[in-house]
């Protein structure tokens, strides 16, 4: 190489900027993070099937529900029947999948684990229906107040309880009997309200009767096995929150071997709201 190559290469790196570790510092993360966002895939490139799956694991209220308001496409699968069943007492069209008039029907038709999205406005008149299946029931409404389950005269409970459920911003109305029958499983009472209606009988209604508890213990009576694995074996509970309570004798009562525990009360201007559990000793 000569001398003239020689002094082109040499004003060539001379002319290259000199990079201070200041500077350095500001530029990786910067790249960095641009590198990672065009290597990430955006969750709109998933097919409905992927989405739907990953919007399953929300929470019904309000997650699911918010994801709604996300755009076109995100409604349609966030409201999908494959996600919740609806009752609707006014829907028309009877052939939308999903879509029943009642409760009773909702409920034979779910399979375990959906969630029951009830229409607010109006009454829907409720007897005895049983859930034998892991179920969540949700009102529609605003408040609670607005989606009403009415337990008709001479029944003994609006809801019979025999699978783990949830029960959510609802209000459950019984004259004679109890609102909810705990019979087994695992149930949560969130934001409800629960109602016994007054009439000369009230020492009679109960918002909640549990009975579980009996049958279990008879059934594993004769296994020799520790309390504990009995404990996990039964799994029955009733876990109450932030729920209004009105009427009746008292506001649980129990013939199996679950007790009250834990209860908190909080007072306001025109009602009281509860915590507490219903469980094992």
């Amino acid at each position: 190489m000569n001398d003239g190559e020689d002094f082109m290469v040499h004003a060539s790196m001379e002319e290259i900027p000199k990079i201070s570790k200041l500077e350095k510092r500001i530029a990786e993360p910067r790249m960095k993070k641009r590198m990672k966002a065009e290597s990430l895939t955006s969750l709109n490139n998933l097919d409905d099937g992927c989405l739907m799956h990953i919007l399953s694991f929300l929470s019904p209220i309000p997650d699911r529900y918010n994801t709604a308001l996300v755009c076109h496409r995100w409604r349609y699968l966030a409201c999908h029947p494959r996600l919740w069943l609806r009752v609707d007492r006014f829907v028309k069209d009877l052939s939308q999948p999903g879509v029943f008039h009642s409760i009773e029907l909702a409920v034979s038709a779910a399979r375990p684990g959906d969630t029951i999205l009830i229409g607010a406005g109006g009454n829907h008149l409720v007897s005895n229906i049983q859930i034998k299946k892991p179920l969540c029931l949700i009102g529609g409404g605003e408040t609670p107040d607005e989606t009403t389950l009415v337990c008709s005269r001479g029944s003994d409970s609006a809801l019979e309880l025999l699978s783990t459920c949830k029960l959510a911003n609802l209000t459950v109305k019984a004259e004679l009997g109890c609102c909810l029958l705990h019979r087994s499983g695992r149930v949560t009472i969130d934001g409800c309200v629960l109602q016994c209606e007054t009439n000369p009988l009230d020492h009679l209604s109960y918002p909640i009767v549990s009975t579980a508890g009996d049958e279990e213990r008879d059934i594993l009576s004769h296994i020799e096995v520790n309390e504990t694995v009995v404990e996990k074996i039964k799994g029955n509970s009733v876990s109450v929150l932030q729920t209004r309570i009105e009427g009746g004798a008292k506001a649980v009562s129990t013939s199996g071997d679950l007790v009250l525990q834990r209860v908190r009360v909080m007072y306001s201007k025109a009602c009281l709201y509860f915590w507490f559990d219903v469980d094992h000793e």
